[in-house]
């Protein structure tokens, strides 16, 4: 049995400025944890997958097409391929996030 322990996990920073830790990838799912400091924006972008949001700490907005809501932790959101979505991180804490696409890219 393999245990993907995400706080062992050196994160980046990439192309939208966010901390990135890749915590699985294979041909079915990609899984990365995105840490994003108070007040840190993911950018409106689509990518032609099916995303799910998990929301692993703190409270942010997550915008998915037209709709924009206050989202915290333990929330899980779906979002269909080809559809902009964004990340806004509360102005006072953390906002952890993983992302789950599937199949990956």
């Amino acid at each position: 049995m393999e245990i993907i322990k995400m706080n062992e996990i050196e994160g980046r920073t990439n192309k939208r400025g966010v901390t990135a830790k890749k915590i699985l990838k294979h041909e079915h799912a990609q899984i990365m944890n995105l840490v994003l400091n108070p007040g840190d924006v993911v950018p409106e972008h689509s990518v032609p997958v099916d995303v799910f949001f998990y929301i692993v700490e703190g409270k942010g907005r997550l915008q998915i097409g037209d709709e924009a809501k206050v989202v915290e932790a333990k929330d899980i959101i779906p979002c269909p391929a080809n559809t902009e979505m964004s990340l806004k991180a509360d102005q006072d804490e953390e906002f952890v996030v993983l992302n789950v696409k599937t199949p990956s890219l």
